[in-house]
């Protein structure tokens, strides 16, 4: 929202001393963001003055229309004689009033004015455009022509108010009222400790039988709809200058009188109002939902298809406008237009001022994807007592400014309301804040905001209209709190017991992330958000639990309403950004939350801000979200060791990711069972299925190996990419947690090596689980260093698998017969369990 100073001052008495910067530091204190002040004419030096159009004599020979023109500027030359200006510029003829900058002058941008030579003639100085003054846009792109009225030499820098300073407040999206100039104007009075002069505290006529016909047939999505007529408006009438130039400022474009005052008077009382030309409106102005499919072509000439929960405003042939958002073409007011028969355009409007449901509209303006100005207030919340007031003043202006005449019938359709009042402790704002204010202070503050109060220690809060955020007592400490000053609450640091540290899983966490970074992949934290789609593009099946999801009510972006089931869709993201970006040797992990619904729906409660939650009430939280274990994922592609003159490189591979599970597993302190799977985006002939034995009953925890080609192509991702995803908490449960210190050993170590046959099917796995087992204590390690295939030497469907089994005991040397009798038990176990037998 952006404010000029020069119309706050309207009404707030601000002392003359204070800048824009002052304001800003009071409006910040009070707890609105303003994010700049813009120096309006900073550096703007006249003498820049009203001319007239004497001559105008056209430059034959030039690449584009020239002119060479004469101007009357009175006395401002110091001559009085004409001024000459070759211009480009031809939307302005002999007798137009221009604004006209002359030697010596300095625009905006340290643009400095001096006589020069340029198309054969010599330019005493410049006839100037909106633009070229720092204006804003008009809609003409060309040069300002003033009134005929207005007085030649007179001074343009105040004329066009060139100079003034503008804020610009980020509103957040609870405060609607501040939307608006009235809004801002409050708040800047309560900073100050003065006045606020009500631009909405205005006679209003009572509403009466003989007003234009409305009929609201949705009262919930329409509680307040008031029509006013202006009959006999001069069609030639042009807005002026002091109301463009506001307008300018708060950053719209002038259009035409009739629209220009509706923008003047939502932008000084925050209440939107749409103009109808009465000549285009048939019958009974209506308000209703609209019908599936029916069609509306708005103001920016877009034909739009209606859904049955959009609001639209009618007339006896359909949809004439699209409520709160965008009024139709098909009663679009007409700007005027001069023809043999005069000036045409429209002479007679209606005025709206009406107050709509703020979630039906902003559900509208997202499914037609067309943000306004009105939208954009209706969603943040419109004071409904302003209607009436906004269209009183929206009359009142026609009528001053374009010489109509109002009708005495006034229209106020009204859904009966009670005022929304709230109970609070009064010391309620003490104990949110901690800090004592007092029963005055608190009454004194919620007044000032606009509040009616009444009670002792109970105070009972009757909420003013304009303020529809403050809903609960937390709503108004927080009023008492932000208005007496956040700088002043005191800063405590909490005492937390000494000696605790971090917790277990903290720990592990923070190993698990060391571990893998350590073996050379970058953490890359995603968004927990997804679209639906992307388990179809990771090929899941229909009734894949990870297809369950917790929705969003207001997601960031309507592509990814959902809290994500795995991490692999966000860091898949960041490997095809990345790669697509020329980074192409990617290892990439993410340690963070999942989310799964649970099978019973709870409502969350609010938690209380004034005292610590008890036990039970943080149970029923918990108990109310979704289910969230903690999930770590590694992705990886491209070489995972260079070439170079070391040798040659090696390409990332399906072992790679089951290596990272390892790696995550030996940090939890849980053995990870590795063996042959198939699911979802994996490649089902390299693919491994990860699990853990808990209490005597084996569980899946995840799965790591090279994804499938058609997923892939699915995500547009790079050839051969590999991927692991674990449940980290399954581990941490499994696992007994205690790091282990490397053991050293005074006695030397037993290394035996057997080559074992078996048939290609049987996983390396299950044979490394026997020798590992039928081995023993005496066993230290055992390590797979080969695998050979021949089936000339080793027959068809046989593959041999050469293992180094390291033997060591912890209180003596062992004898060749101790070491050949745990390799002897090893292998038998091996090959009664898989059929295994020793190669030659």
């Amino acid at each position: 929202m952006r404010v000029p100073l020069s119309w706050l001052r309207e009404y707030v008495d601000l002392p003359a001393t204070e800048t824009g910067r002052d304001v800003q530091e009071k409006l910040v204190s009070a707890g609105l963001e303003v994010e700049t002040v813009e120096q309006l004419g900073a550096d703007l030096k006249g003498p820049l003055v009203v001319g007239q159009v004497l001559t105008i004599e056209e430059l034959e020979g030039f690449k584009k229309p020239i002119r060479f023109c004469t101007v009357d500027v009175g006395q401002a030359n110091g001559t009085g004689e004409p001024q000459e200006i070759v211009c480009g510029a031809r939307n302005f003829v002999v007798g137009d009033k221009v604004v006209v900058v002359l030697p010596g002058a300095v625009l905006p941008g340290g643009f400095a004015i001096a006589a020069r030579k340029t198309y054969g003639k010599t330019s005493h100085g410049m006839i100037c455009s909106t633009d070229e003054l720092g204006m804003g846009d008009d809609g003409t792109h060309g040069i300002i022509v003033l009134p005929p009225e207005t007085e030649v030499g007179k001074d343009a820098i105040e004329l066009l108010e060139l100079v003034d300073e503008v804020l610009d407040i980020a509103v957040t999206a609870n405060r609607g009222d501040c939307l608006s100039i009235r809004g801002v104007a409050r708040e800047a009075a309560i900073a100050y400790g003065l006045p606020l002069r009500d631009p909405a505290l205005i006679d209003v006529p009572a509403p009466n039988a003989f007003g234009y016909p409305v009929q609201v047939s949705d009262p919930h999505g329409c509680d307040r709809f008031t029509a006013r007529t202006v009959t006999g408006l001069r069609p030639e009438a042009r807005s002026p200058i002091w109301l463009q130039r506001r307008l300018q400022k708060v950053g719209m474009r002038p259009i035409s009188l009739a629209v220009d005052v509706t923008n003047y008077v939502m932008m000084e009382l925050g209440q939107p109002l749409h103009a109808y030309d009465r000549n285009l409106v048939q019958g009974t102005i209506g308000v209703r939902r609209a019908q599936e499919g029916e069609k509306l072509v708005t103001l920016d000439g877009v034909e739009r298809k209606l859904h049955a929960e959009d609001l639209v405003i009618t007339d006896d042939r359909g949809p004439i406008g699209l409520a709160g958002v965008m009024g139709g073409a098909n009663t679009e007011i007409a700007d005027h237009e001069v023809t043999e028969d005069g000036v045409n355009g429209t002479t007679d409007v209606v005025i709206e001022s009406a107050h709509f449901n703020a979630v039906s509209i902003a559900r509208t303006a997202r499914r037609q994807k067309l943000l306004s100005e009105a939208s954009r207030r209706f969603e943040r919340g419109v004071d409904p007592q302003a209607a009436a007031a906004a269209a009183q003043r929206t009359v009142d202006l026609l009528v001053l400014l374009a010489g109509g005449t109002a009708e005495a019938g006034v229209t106020e359709v009204i859904a009966p309301s009670a005022p929304h009042t709230i109970t609070i402790p009064a010391d309620h704002p003490d104990k949110v804040a901690g800090v004592v204010y007092g029963r005055e202070t608190v009454v004194r503050r919620l007044q000032e905001v606009g509040c009616d109060v009444y009670g002792q220690d109970e105070l009972v809060v009757t909420v003013p209209s304009w303020r529809p955020d403050l809903v609960d007592p937390n709503d108004l400490a927080e009023e008492v709190i932000r208005l007496e000053g956040y700088e002043n609450l005191p800063s405590t640091l909490p005492k937390l017991p000494s000696g605790r540290g971090l917790t277990h899983r903290q720990r592990l966490h923070r190993r698990v992330g060391r571990a893998l970074a350590g073996a050379g992949y970058v953490e890359a934290p995603s968004y927990p958000f997804v679209g639906e789609q992307v388990f179809d593009q990771l090929g899941l099946e229909a009734d894949d639990p990870a297809r369950r999801v917790v929705k969003l009510v207001n997601p960031l972006s309507d592509e990814e309403p959902a809290l994500r089931t795995a991490l692999l869709p966000g860091l898949l993201g960041a490997l095809r950004r990345n790669n697509g970006r020329g980074s192409h040797d990617l290892a990439l992990f993410e340690t963070g939350l999942v989310f799964h619904p649970r099978d019973e729906q709870r409502v969350a409660t609010h938690l209380p801000v004034d005292r610590r939650p008890t036990d039970e009430e943080i149970a029923a939280l918990n108990a109310a979200l979704p289910e969230q274990p903690r999930h770590v994922a590694v992705v990886l592609t491209g070489a995972r060791e260079q070439a170079g003159w070391w040798g040659e490189g090696r390409p990332a591979g399906w072992s790679d990711a089951i290596d990272a599970a390892r790696a995550v597993a030996r940090e939890a302190g849980a053995e990870l069972l590795v063996r042959k799977g198939q699911y979802g985006p994996w490649h089902p002939g390299r693919c491994a299925e990860l699990a853990v034995v808990a209490d005597g009953t084996e569980r899946v925890v995840g799965h790591a190996g090279e994804l499938h080609p058609r997923v892939l192509k699915a995500l547009g991702l790079p050839e051969r990419t590999c991927a692991m995803e674990l449940n980290l908490d399954a581990l941490e449960a499994v696992g007994d947690g205690v790091p282990r210190a490397p053991r050293i050993s005074t006695f030397p170590v037993a290394t035996q090596d057997v080559a074992l046959v078996v048939d290609k099917p049987v996983p390396s796995g299950e044979v490394e689980a026997a020798l590992r087992e039928g081995a023993g204590e005496l066993l230290e390690s055992i390590r797979l260093f080969d695998v050979y295939e021949n089936a000339e030497q080793l027959g068809e469907g046989k593959k041999s698998l050469a293992y180094a089994l390291r033997f060591r005991a912890a209180d003596r040397t062992l004898t060749v017969d101790e070491a050949s009798a745990a390799r002897d038990a090893a292998v038998a176990l091996a090959g009664e369990r898989t059929g295994a037998a020793l190669r030659g």
